[in-house]
């Protein structure tokens, strides 16, 4: 493209209402974000009828804020991207038609962006990154590692075969009577302890998969690992000694797993491309500072560069779908996906798959 470019993101795929202004130029001119931690925090966990309502009653006025902050119109636009899935369906289909309603009445090319790839491409968005690379994508909903060899080229070399690692967290502070969401207050807990070693001795954790050959992860039993060892504490209210400690093994677990699967993605993409690729890290759990800290460590010693957006870019947010959209624009030119259907299950490596 010969000027610079101007995109709409929206994304709706889970809790989160947003709308963004970028630019090919890698500039966020907006990106607004209204969370709905509030309206689930009852119930512990995400509902969708609720999700899918708050969507609808804030979807219109999110777009406008996010026009009025980056100072531009919809004539100004040259595309529009909304989160197509995976995700929660009524959420999905709310952001999606609006995205088609404004791109068709705008005369707009309309990108139908996987909310996965959102994920994978936000670090190119801030940081200068070639292909290919190996993508650790963990959140709430997805634990995968990937093949990252171009604009919608993803290869899946490993994945969990139960529970995703923000769910691990999530569900693991609730047992533990921690505020929703749970993972960045594990994280928070995790920080408060003094003795390490004592945290280790006295909560040890299991690190399911740790050796295995292939690429994949498991959760579940250390989730159960952790409600055992809660079951096995002196009845009544937990100790916060006690929720630190379980906090801090936890973490420590995770960070273990995480390593030894990284360490052989890593030996595995040196082997295919004859050369060190960049680790990066996306999705909502990449903002925990501790394994930032443990998969650098790993990048390091295998003499390349850990990569992760920041902490604004790793939750849902929809500077990344914009993103994604001008990534698909540069690089295979405009398309008007209107005949699109919302996808509640859309694997990234089956991206252009019609059998999802």
């Amino acid at each position: 493209m010969s000027k610079q470019s101007v995109f709409l993101g929206i994304e709706t795929s889970c809790d989160e209402t947003a709308a963004a202004i970028v630019t090919s130029s890698k500039d966020i001119l907006s990106n607004k974000v209204l969370s709905q931690i509030q309206a689930h925090e009852l119930y512990g966990g995400v509902v969708p009828e609720i999700a899918a309502r708050e969507h609808l009653d804030h979807i219109d006025s999110i777009i406008l804020a996010a026009l009025d902050e980056a100072d531009v119109t919809l004539s100004d636009l040259d595309g529009v991207a909304a989160t197509s899935g995976p995700g929660l369906i009524g959420g999905v289909m709310i952001g999606m038609m609006t995205g088609k309603a404004l791109a068709a009445s705008h005369k707009l090319p309309f990108f139908a962006i996987n909310h996965l790839e959102g994920h994978a491409l936000s670090a190119r968005l801030c940081e200068d990154i070639s292909f290919p690379f190996l993508l650790l994508l963990v959140s709430g909903g997805h634990t995968a590692l990937l093949d990252v060899s171009g604009v919608g080229r993803y290869h899946t070399l490993g994945q969990t075969l139960d529970d995703a690692l923000g769910e691990l967290f999530d569900k693991s502070g609730k047992m533990m009577g921690l505020p929703f969401p749970g993972g960045p207050e594990v994280e928070k807990m995790a920080q408060i302890v003094k003795n390490n070693d004592q945290a280790l001795s006295s909560c040890p954790l299991p690190r399911p998969m740790k050796g295995r050959k292939n690429m994949d992860f498991s959760f579940s039993g250390l989730k159960t690992a952790v409600k055992n060892h809660i079951d096995a504490l002196p009845p009544g209210d937990l100790k916060r000694e006690d929720i630190q400690n379980l906090c801090y093994s936890l973490q420590e677990s995770v960070a273990d797993i995480l390593i030894d699967r990284c360490q052989r993605a890593l030996c595995f993409m040196k082997d295919k491309y004859n050369k060190d690729v960049p680790l990066v890290i996306a999705g909502g759990v990449a903002a925990n500072q501790r394994l930032r800290q443990a998969l650098s460590n790993l990048a390091n010693d295998h003499h390349t560069s850990m990569i992760a957006p920041p902490g604004y870019l790793c939750s849902d947010n929809a500077a990344m779908i914009a993103w994604a959209g001008l990534e698909h624009m540069m690089h295979d030119g405009p398309r008007h996906d209107f005949s699109f259907m919302a996808r509640p299950r859309w694997p990234l490596d089956q991206l252009f798959s019609k059998d999802c």
